[in-house]
């Protein structure tokens, strides 16, 4: 008589370990991954508001520095106060220098920018805004995001002086969360007004 050999499959235990084993690793493993992104949320959002706000210093110190005259040949300089500074600048490379506009609005750091137009050039209409930095708690914090001096080096305080002003440094406290540790993280840099160096 001849040995028939039968192929065996899975019985339905097996089967259902299997399951169970497959299903509780998977949970394992979403919960280790739920539970990293919990933990770190924070500070991948922190992370990405502190290079966000560094690219906004970088950005604003670099416009700062190359304050000019305007298109009619008003002083570079057009306001200053504690969290709002308006100035001339050429900062797209054309023939005509813009009226740039930094200040906060609550947590946020916005950039206006108004492009003369006519003939003589004139300053009319509403300046082209946007967002460059989110999560600025320098209000709350009680920081000025603009400080300005003059060519000595001496503060500047009374805001009506800002024909004096040489020198600006620019200060950004960031933070996602004022709930969270650890507090907010500070960002400063400063510059000269080139075209007003020696006047």
């Amino acid at each position: 008589m001849k040995n028939v050999e039968y192929m065996r499959g899975m019985t339905l235990v097996e089967a259902l370990v299997w399951i169970s084993v497959f299903t509780m690793a998977m949970i394992a493993i979403v919960s280790t991954l739920i539970s990293f992104y919990r933990t770190n949320t924070y500070t991948l959002e922190q992370a990405e508001a502190v290079t966000s706000a560094q690219r906004a210093l970088d950005q604003t110190v670099r416009a700062i520095r190359e304050g000019a005259y305007s298109s009619q040949g008003a002083f570079p300089i057009h306001s200053i106060a504690e969290n709002d500074f308006m100035f001339y600048a050429d900062i797209d490379n054309d023939a005509l220098i813009e009226r740039v506009h930094y200040y906060l609005s609550g947590t946020t750091l916005m950039r206006g920018i108004l492009d003369p137009t006519g003939n003589p050039p004139d300053y009319i209409g509403s300046e082209v805004t946007s967002v460059i930095s989110q999560y600025v708690r320098n209000t709350a914090q009680g920081i000025s995001t603009f400080r300005y001096y003059d060519e000595i080096g001496s503060e500047i305080t009374n805001f009506v002086n800002w024909t004096s002003v040489r020198f600006v440094t620019v200060n950004l406290a960031v933070n996602v969360n004022t709930a969270a540790l650890p507090n907010q993280f500070t960002l400063s840099s400063s510059a000269a007004i080139r075209n007003l160096i020696g006047h």
